[in-house]
Formats: structure tokens, sequence, C-alpha cells
């Protein structure tokens, strides 16, 4: 696997993102109850740790710079749904060890900082970034942890028109399937940020990825 063979393909893949929130999504794992109201969005929740990086891998750096690196570049890329709090959506928020596994798999280097971890995944182009932040969007649907243990084998659409799987593992751990059949499913890791709103995000132990590599 290569970066450019990841950012071929993703170009390749032609994923609408343009358009990729004009019709809600159906997300098989959203149950019909009260439902949240709270509308603190996740960007927000992002940026209370700050914008720099840090030596924590299992917190949200690489992910909070990367969505502001799209919107710099691209104000008005769907990945700005994550700022605006009163619409629904799950979001997966790969931490910052996800993503050093990713950017190892793609340059075969060995990181030591974070900093040095975005620098390749920007690297990539704002397109394939903003591609690959999508896949981790569903749109449309507030789905907790709970919910998602009650929901082995559903579909989940992202906002990026790609498809993930749900899969319960001994009916307490939370998977998910993506269209990379060769790689690890990555594993909720950290369930519930910023529960009791309509925007929730799952922290993950693997990038996503919206195509097999």
């Amino acid at each position: 696997m290569s970066v450019r063979r990841i950012t071929t393909s993703v170009a390749a893949l032609g994923l609408a993102v343009a358009s990729a929130l004009a019709v809600a999504p159906s997300a098989s794992a959203h149950d019909a109850d009260h439902g949240p109201s709270g509308t603190r969005s996740l960007a927000a929740v992002l940026a209370k740790d700050g914008s720099g990086f840090d030596r924590n891998w299992d917190d949200f750096d690489i992910v909070d710079n990367a969505v502001h690196a799209v919107l710099a570049a691209k104000p008005d890329s769907p990945v700005a749904v994550l700022a605006d709090g009163t619409v629904p959506l799950t979001a997966f928020l790969p931490t910052d060890r996800a993503f050093r596994r990713l950017a190892s798999d793609l340059t075969g280097k060995t990181y030591t900082s974070e900093s040095a971890v975005f620098a390749d995944v920007a690297s990539l182009g704002i397109p394939t970034v903003e591609a690959v932040l999508l896949y981790h969007v569903v749109p449309g649907a507030t789905v907790t942890y709970r919910q998602a243990l009650r929901s082995d084998g559903a579909t989940l659409t992202t906002a990026g028109g790609g498809t993930l799987t749900v899969k319960v593992v001994s009916k307490h751990e939370v998977r998910l399937k993506d269209a990379d059949p060769n790689d690890l499913n990555a594993r909720v890791v950290a369930p519930d940020i910023n529960k009791g709103n309509v925007q929730i995000a799952h922290g993950v132990s693997e990038v996503l990825r919206p195509l097999d590599l």
C-alpha cells in the first residue's frame, strides 16, 4: 500500500462529497426513542482540548487538525456539519494512535510525534482527507453505544456514500467493518462522546478505510 495508491483510489472512487448531506441516509442501528436534545457540536468538543499536539496517542488531536485543515481550504465542505450542533449525526473518531498506524502503513515510517503523523496525513491532499473524514460520519442518526450493542449486522450509510457494518463481539464490544477486507476492523475504544446532544461520537482504534487498499 502506498500514498500514491490511496490518493488515486480515493479520487477514482468518485465520492459525491459536495452533495453528500443533501439526503439524510438511513441508519438501521438508530432506535426510535425520545432522542437527545443538546446542540453542542462535535467540533466544539474537539476544540476543548486545544489545537496543538501532545504525547497522548489516545486522544483526537490529529482528527481535530484534519477537520480544521479541510475547512480552511474548503469552507463549504460537508465536513462543516461537524460544527453545526443542530444536525443529528454519529461520528467515529480515530485516535491519534489509529492515525499513526495508518501513516506507518502508508509510508513505512516509525513515528514519534503526532505532528509528523499529521504532516504525512495532510500530504495526501485535501480531497483525500475530506473523503476519509466523511467516511467516518453517519448523518441523520444519533447512535449511542447502547443502541449499537443491540445492532449486530446493522448497516450505516456514511456522509461520503459508503457503508459501515456494525459487528458486536461477545455482546459487549462494538467493531466496525469498513470497505477494506484485509485490515483490522476498528474497535470502539471511547464510547458516547458528547452524549445527550444530537451529535454523538465514538472513538475508534483504526482509521476507517472507504476502499480496499
